[in-house]
């Protein structure tokens, strides 16, 4: 039992499966004897120890690469990548997403047939997450976004709006977007986070792992629940695998596809798990979202590209694509910079590589990122009616593990872009690249 009578959960690595023990090669940053604490308010808060200021992430991806690996094949890959250029692209896109009549941006920015590029819809969700990634900017950076507005007032908003919120994703975005944020009035996020029952409600895992962080963030603020929230990822980690299922443990999943797990399932449960671990000490936390990690980046293409749909029984690809754009210079960096920092597993060379994809998929033959648009488009997908693919490789491999739709590849060649960018993609690429705490 720790302080308090609380009880302290301790894993002794000797009597544990040995697919879930440490690597033994692998350095961590370990916080040894550290218990949960319990805080009433944002500025109760400590900053965990194993997030330290860096200025790896703000460092043109070139050079980031060559210190990183000495690699100049590598290096080479990611010539002319530039993340300042991105960073100064994504807020420039952005201003032209924010609605400032709703308080809110926009789902999409979408080319038409004809070549305009027109803004559509108002998203909650998509607001909270470009939010997280302002928290990391300058001020004059951020008014200019959002045409004078403060990301204080655009945050209250959306906790006022908490109660009466359904999903269970947005509450825990808007938390997570309220602590990024400092605003100490998130109270209401917290209330609704937990009616809804992240750890034992249907909600598939990436939403679950968002409740986890939002929980994290910046310090764990209600052990309990950020130890039930963390138990159920936990619990869901498929370790002949390495990898997360699309929905955990308690939740039900499809007959047809619950074996397939999509990339998203894999990187905010790293996050969600590493941060978890810098603010706890939870070695098992750490054994998953590295080991996860190491699977991850194993199964990346030959030229950089992060694929989309997985079986979590074996850890094989299960459909390559769409690759998307947000993955390669936005999700992936921010899971595996976290998990570098919170246990000190370096996974920097498989950045360079996705970001090398980014300058020039061999797909097209050029870069998703369009100077005279001034925008990042969304993916490469295959030419092909809807998605056939996807759903017919998921039922291939359902009848059996091994068994794939033959020259499905030759047939439906990749090569189609998505015209359309959306502002979570801008605001993970600016948290990805910035240093928050």
């Amino acid at each position: 039992m720790g302080a308090g009578g609380r009880l302290r959960l301790v894993f002794n690595t000797h009597t544990m499966p040995r697919a879930l023990q440490p690597d033994p090669q692998i350095k961590r940053s370990m916080r040894q004897d550290q218990s949960p604490r319990r805080f009433e308010s944002f500025q109760d808060i400590p900053k965990p120890t194993g997030f330290q200021s860096v200025d790896r992430r703000r460092k043109d991806a070139t050079a980031l690469i060559q210190l990183a690996t000495q690699n100049p094949d590598v290096a080479k890959k990611t010539s002319g990548t530039d993340v300042d250029g991105l960073r100064s692209l994504a807020r420039r896109a952005l201003a032209r997403m924010y609605r400032s009549d709703a308080g809110l941006f926009a789902f999409r920015i979408r080319r038409r047939k004809d070549g305009q590029d027109v803004l559509e819809g108002v998203s909650p969700r998509y607001t909270a997450i470009t939010l997280i990634g302002l928290a990391g900017e300058k001020r004059e950076s951020v008014s200019r976004i959002l045409g004078g507005d403060g990301t204080h007032d655009v945050c209250r908003s959306l906790l006022t709006e908490a109660p009466r919120m359904e999903n269970m994703g947005d509450v825990a975005l808007t938390l997570w977007a309220a602590r990024a944020l400092g605003e100490d009035r998130f109270g209401p996020a917290i209330e609704r986070l937990q009616a809804l029952r992240p750890w034992d409600g249907e909600h598939p895992t990436v939403e679950v792992a968002w409740a986890l962080t939002a929980m994290c963030f910046g310090g764990v603020s209600d052990d309990d629940m950020a130890r039930k929230i963390a138990e159920r990822l936990k619990s869901s980690f498929v370790p002949a695998s390495g990898l997360f299922p699309h929905w955990p443990r308690g939740a039900r999943a499809s007959r047809l596809r619950g074996h397939v797990a999509c990339f998203a399932d894999l990187v905010y449960p790293i996050q969600a798990l590493a941060r978890y671990h810098a603010g706890t000490g939870d070695e098992q936390a750490s054994v998953m979202a590295i080991r996860c990690a190491k699977r991850m980046c194993a199964l990346q293409g030959e030229n950089g590209q992060w694929w989309w749909h997985f079986d979590v029984r074996t850890g094989r690809v299960v459909e390559r694509y769409p690759v998307y754009a947000v993955h390669q210079d936005a999700m992936a960096p921010m899971a595996l910079f976290d998990l570098q920092e919170a246990c000190g597993v370096d996974h920097t060379e498989a950045v360079g590589r996705g970001l090398g994809w980014l300058h020039r998929a061999p797909e097209i033959g050029h870069s998703l990122v369009d100077g005279s648009a001034d925008l990042i488009w969304r993916k490469v997908a295959r030419c092909e009616p809807g998605k056939l693919s996807r759903s017919a490789q998921a039922l291939a491999s359902r009848m059996h593990p091994g068994l794939r739709v033959p020259l499905l590849g030759a047939v439906m060649r990749p090569g189609r872009i998505d015209y359309e960018c959306r502002p979570y993609h801008l605001g993970w690429l600016l948290y990805a690249w910035s240093r928050q705490e």
